[in-house]
């Protein structure tokens, strides 16, 4: 395979189209066009990873956060950023990054730290909008199964938990064609009347041009009439941070110390005890301050995520609690989560977890 094809992979799985907009997710060095020798899943790209890449023949990194996030004006190797990819670029390695387009994926990173956790009835803490658009369009009626087919096959028809959804109202179309146009139906120069269906589907925003080619390429006529709109539904698998139940109550300093045995913690800091059992837990990987009053509203018991600063445990008012456990342990897994799912697709060359241990932060 070559590199590209890896990448197709990665994001059909999580579309570039749902990371968030001060991201830099994608390949960030190296040529698309090479064949890879090996995988090596990490979740951060830092000079110890590239050499670990080096000395188990891969040649192509895939990371959960990206070693640029800020453009690079200079590389001179004045820092680990500059260091890190010059090194990739010396040894012909590349380096893709998944970062946000996999926090936003239902099945992504916060869904693992639900699983680690045990936590059913899992949702999306904040839905993600602007990610459902609807397809309007209108087809003769002996040629409406075709085309409703096609673009079933193309990823329309889906919402939420469902799928193959269309709606479906028969009229009359009319249309004459000019001395230049070359209609399917009627005669160019003669007004003609045809039974159509106005077909409506929903689709992710991701698949538009998908959609339309495979719109364009079932459709009899010789212009297509279809209109697209962006609909204002909140997207139930896809956005930030997770919420579920734990199978039965517990108190909160169980549950914490449940916490730090899973994710290897060296210290969690949570704000005050309420003195009442957990059983709806939030979640949300890496820095989550963002979302605490998501996690209230929710009515969420305890919020875990990380990075959060003196004030941000103020915000807790005595509503649920809120615990730092770390920003590496809170996404420690998702290299897991990567490989788990590539391992399923991928059987042409080596995929290897990384052995790196890239947590910047030390506890005495």
């Amino acid at each position: 395979m070559i590199i590209k094809e890896v990448i197709d992979i990665i994001e059909d799985f999580a579309p570039p189209a749902y990371a968030e907009g001060f991201d830099n997710i994608g390949l960030l060095v190296g040529d698309e066009s090479r064949e890879v020798t090996g995988a090596l899943i990490t979740l951060d790209t830092l000079e110890a990873t590239v050499e670990e890449a080096i000395s188990k023949n891969c040649n192509l990194i895939i990371s959960f956060h990206p070693i640029v996030f800020s453009g690079l004006k200079k590389l001179t190797g004045r820092n680990y950023v500059e260091r890190t990819v010059l090194k990739a670029i010396k040894n012909d390695i590349a380096i893709y990054a998944i970062h946000t387009a996999l926090d936003n994926q239902y099945k992504g990173v916060n869904d693992m730290i639900a699983e680690k956790l045990n936590l059913s009835d899992r949702q999306i803490l904040i839905p993600k909008n602007d990610s459902i658009k609807k397809l309007t369009t209108f087809v003769p009626v002996k040629d409406a199964e075709k085309v409703r087919t096609a673009l079933f096959q193309a990823g329309a028809g889906s919402i939420g938990n469902y799928d193959h959804c269309s709606f479906n109202i028969e009229g009359s179309g009319s249309f004459k064609g000019n001395e230049e146009s070359n209609p399917v139906i009627g005669q160019k120069g003669q007004l003609h009347f045809e039974k159509e269906i106005q077909l409506g589907m929903t689709f992710p925003a991701h698949l538009k041009s998908k959609i339309v080619k495979a719109l364009f390429d079932s459709h009899p006529y010789e212009e297509v009439a279809y209109e697209i709109h962006q609909l204002e539904n909140l997207n139930q698998h896809l956005g930030m941070g997770m919420i579920g139940k734990l199978k039965q109550e517990i108190s909160e300093e169980k549950f914490l110390k449940h916490v730090k045995e899973v994710f290897k913690c060296g210290i969690i800091r949570h704000s005050a005890f309420l003195n009442k059992p957990m059983q709806k837990v939030a979640v949300l990987g890496g820095s989550g301050a963002f979302a605490i009053e998501n996690a209230k509203a929710a009515g969420a018991d305890i919020y875990i995520t990380a990075d959060l600063k003196y004030h941000d445990f103020y915000k807790a008012e005595q509503k649920l609690v809120v615990a730092d456990i770390g920003h590496y342990e809170s996404e420690q897994y998702t290299k897991n989560l990567l490989y788990s799912f590539l391992s399923k697709k991928i059987s042409s060359f080596a995929l290897i977890l990384a052995d790196t241990n890239t947590n910047p932060i030390h506890y005495l």
